[in-house]
């Protein structure tokens, strides 16, 4: 099916009011679906912003809809250094008659994208649209890694309808399973029950406290470089930095922060989708928020164009291969460093009960401190983690 049925373009008189200036304004020098022309052949683009101006599934977040566009004009107005990466901007899916509807558009049009391996820059609207997106992979035989960077994990409450505080249940109790690990950056502790932090445990998923991130970033490199979908809840961000959302904080990340991590996320060469839900325009302050959101798009562009193919495989020859024994583990605890990229990964390969299934998760993202610790005979948490889940 022809994706244009499902997108509303962008308009000239929008354009026109970007004040771009200057011929190497992102605005100026990326492909836009505009009106008055055909949507042109996909198969030379790397990159695709994608609005979604949908919040009627929004929690208490009425006006969040009105997003693509604000963070569109201010992402326009930056200047475009990357020669090698060709970008789209494919306009706004069209609002539909149901929510379902628009739901079912998303789904289509991230489906296509994935056949041209095109990762979708995604502007929300609320977060219940990860929702549809994960459901995309429900056709690709794949399991799947969710990253969000959250201060909530939007479980919601039992029987609670699909919403942004609730999409995380759907997903998980979504039938069939095809989520391998979810990650949570972020989460900060007074708006999240001891419950729920003991129940991400027992799912054995990956979350982490603000506050062991906040003054060492880097550590959350390993953690996005192993997702296939990315969900950005702007609520995670200070409200010095991203006054714009129903739920402002005056703790979070930092934009500074947040440039840093979606930097690592254009790095990570299995990524499929990234997606900035949340920002309501009509709570912003001088287009602060459109702005942090704009300039951490710019950074994760910036990390696509520096990308290299540092994935492992079973006969690459460009890695450095370490082998740790351990005083009270039977198995041999093997690790792998890029030799150009100096990434460091797990390889549990040998662990797997279903090596077609697991296949692309035996290789676990991790720092050069994981294989130091092991060498001081501690075991790395991710490590017996990812192993009881391919066991």
């Amino acid at each position: 099916m022809e994706i244009s049925v499902f997108l509303n373009n962008i308009k000239q008189d929008f354009i026109e009011s970007c004040n771009l200036y200057h011929p190497k304004q992102i605005g100026n020098t990326i492909t836009i679906y505009k009106e008055g022309v055909d949507l042109p052949e996909l198969d030379e683009f790397q990159l695709a912003i994608l609005g979604v101006e949908e919040d009627r599934n929004s929690f208490d977040n009425t006006g969040s809809k009105d997003a693509p566009n604000a963070i569109r004009r201010a992402l326009y107005q930056l200047f475009n250094h990357w020669n090698n990466v060709n970008i789209i901007d494919l306009g706004n899916i069209k609002t539909g008659f149901e929510i379902e509807d628009t739901y079912f558009a998303l789904s289509n049009v991230f489906t296509t994208l994935m056949k041209y391996r095109i990762i979708p820059i995604i502007l929300g609207g609320s977060q219940d649209l990860t929702y549809p997106i994960y459901q995309v992979y429900e056709n690709t035989g794949k399991l799947v890694n969710i990253t969000s960077i959250d201060s909530r994990f939007d479980i919601g409450q039992d029987n609670e309808q699909l919403n942004s505080n609730s999409y995380l249940s759907y997903i998980i109790l979504h039938q069939p399973n095809f989520l391998f690990n979810y990650t949570n950056i972020g989460y900060q502790s007074y708006y999240v029950d001891n419950q729920s932090v003991d129940l991400m445990k027992q799912l054995l998923f990956d979350v982490h406290r603000i506050g062991k991130i906040k003054n060492n970033v880097e550590i959350t490199e390993p953690l996005l470089r192993n997702a296939d979908i990315i969900t950005i809840d702007t609520s995670a961000f200070c409200a010095s930095d991203a006054p714009g959302v129903k739920y402002n904080s005056p703790n979070g990340f930092s934009s500074e922060d947040g440039c840093k991590m979606t930097r690592y996320a254009g790095l990570n060469s299995k990524l499929t989708s990234i997606g900035f839900f949340e920002y309501n325009p009509s709570y912003d302050i001088n287009n602060v928020t459109a702005n942090t959101l704009s300039q951490m798009i710019w950074y994760f562009i910036e990390g696509f164009s520096l990308r290299i193919n540092d994935y492992p495989t079973h006969d690459s020859k460009d890695f450095k291969r370490y082998i740790v024994k351990m005083d009270d583990i039977d198995d041999e605890i093997i690790f792998l460093c890029h030799k150009v990229s100096g990434k460091w990964w797990m390889d549990l390969s040998f662990k797997s009960r279903d090596r077609e299934k697991y296949e692309r998760h035996h290789y676990i993202p991790c720092s050069r401190e994981d294989y130091e610790l092991t060498m001081e005979n501690e075991l790395p948490d991710k490590w017996w983690q990812f192993y009881q889940k391919l066991m």
